[in-house]
């Protein structure tokens, strides 16, 4: 961070317009409301420059995104392609629709063939990494197709734990959104990320899956986004990803 009049850098008001904030005029009132910490500390001078590519800002307790080079997409991955960026065998993978871009994106939580809803794609390696990572516990949510009826302990016996062949695992929430005589559709939140593992826990409960949907990955929501679309995240979704892995 500079100081007022040095010569490098970036006005912290213009850097946050820049990444979608607010405009010019109402960034300077965040800043003169002290509500705008850069590394840490309060800023509320109006001549202060930063490097955006190396400071951490803050607004509201909320990291926001200064690098102009880091990308956020949400996908919805269609049943049929492939969570890879490649396939030597020819088969529908989502690099395929990222063909246009130069950035190198990771995506963040594989689907399998078979499932579809939310990926998310970043060249921000240190987000993507604690996304994905256990320690950090980021929620997923299914919406999956089961055989009906659903017995009523069903929910309690996936929230105590399941014997797998790779060990127990468990669901954070269970619940029953839509049910016939032979057909369910319920809702798994779980923030485990071995392989498969929705699928796995309802077969091993007598509930095979005939289709699996992801929704929601921590705060961000895959909401009326149609089916093999991209969107960029908004300054706030991004934000709402830092707050969740402690960035």
């Amino acid at each position: 961070m500079s100081e007022p009049g040095a010569d490098e850098g970036v006005r912290l008001q213009k850097v946050l317009a820049s990444a979608g904030v607010a405009s010019r005029r109402k960034a300077e009132e965040l800043i003169r409301d002290g509500r705008v910490k850069v590394d840490g500390i309060v800023v509320r001078e109006m001549g202060t420059r930063i490097d955006p590519d190396k400071a951490v800002v803050h607004v509201d307790g909320t990291r926001i995104t200064t690098r102009a080079d880091l990308v956020y997409l949400a996908l919805n991955k269609e049943r049929g392609v492939l969570s890879t960026m490649s396939d030597d065998q020819g088969r529908p993978h989502v690099g395929q629709m990222l063909e246009d871009r130069s950035e190198r994106l990771f995506h963040v939580g594989r689907l399998d063939m078979e499932s579809e809803g939310l990926l998310l794609l970043t060249n921000d390696g240190d987000l993507a990494h604690r996304l994905t990572h256990p320690s950090y516990g980021v929620a997923k949510t299914y919406v999956a197709e089961v055989p009906g009826p659903i017995p009523k302990d069903l929910g309690r016996r996936l929230r105590a734990g399941v014997e797998l062949e790779d060990g127990p695992a468990k669901v954070d929430s269970f619940d029953v959104m839509d049910l016939h005589a032979n057909r369910a559709v319920v809702e798994v939140v779980i923030h485990e990320g071995r392989k498969h593992i929705v699928r796995r826990l309802l077969e091993a409960v007598d509930r095979p899956v005939s289709r699996l949907v992801r929704t929601q990955i921590g705060p961000i929501q895959l909401g009326h986004q149609r089916p093999g679309t991209l969107r960029k995240l908004n300054p706030v979704e991004v934000g709402q990803l830092y707050k969740a892995v402690g960035l």
